[in-house]
């Protein structure tokens, strides 16, 4: 997975895995300038990466509510206490 080529970018837990060891390389500073361009637009990239498929899994997130013996589902960000009060 070094580097990510565009178009193929990995799943989440390896983006985030990938990004550690972007971050760790970085903070040494001993690479040259062109090398540290490249790493820092992988980072972007990946970081990209993780934020949608992090929005994607939010959006996919129900919770399942028993309301007159049927099941209702409720958007994540919704509050408990704007659901008691239905």
């Amino acid at each position: 997975m070094y580097p990510i080529k565009w178009g193929q970018m990995p799943k989440f837990e390896e983006c985030l895995q990938r990004l550690e060891v972007i971050v760790k390389e970085m903070e040494k500073g001993d690479l040259p300038l062109e090398q540290s361009l490249k790493l820092f637009e992988e980072g972007v990239a990946l970081s990209g990466s993780c934020r949608k498929e992090l929005e994607e899994a939010e959006g996919k997130i129900e919770i399942l509510l028993k309301q007159d013996g049927k099941l209702r589902t409720e958007a994540f960000g919704e509050s408990k206490e704007n659901t008691l009060a239905k």
